[in-house]
């Protein structure tokens, strides 16, 4: 009694290992490249979604970094407009005082005289 060693049986040819066997190796090449074609053009599909998926994360942060420094120029010229708007207060208050010192320093008087009686309460 003759034992095998592969565990499988015998092909007529005598050969017991399948995958020398042509027929088997024609079908083990062909399942390969078909997976091989096949993962093949996954890759490609998922290379080009990658690649449409991270110009779209290119264009948001270009959006957001645009956005970002319109906001930064604007809150940057706010103390610019603050001192302008202070140096025309100024500017007239200063004017009117010229024109009317009296009535200034009078309205002065008052104020302050109105502003000492609520502050009592």
């Amino acid at each position: 009694m003759d034992r095998l060693t592969t565990g499988g049986t015998t092909s007529p040819g005598g050969n017991t290992n399948p995958l020398t066997n042509p027929a088997t190796a024609a079908k083990l090449e062909s399942a390969a490249q078909t997976a091989h074609q096949t993962v093949d053009k996954v890759a490609e599909r998922t290379a080009t979604q990658v690649e449409r998926l991270s110009g779209a994360a290119h264009q948001a942060v270009d959006s957001a970094a645009h956005g970002a420094t319109s906001a930064a120029n604007w809150a940057s010229s706010i103390p610019e407009q603050a001192a302008q708007a202070q140096t025309r207060i100024t500017e007239a208050a200063c004017t009117s005082i010229r024109a009317r010192p009296l009535a200034a320093v009078t309205g002065a008087l008052v104020a302050g005289y109105l502003l000492g009686r609520l502050a009592r309460f």
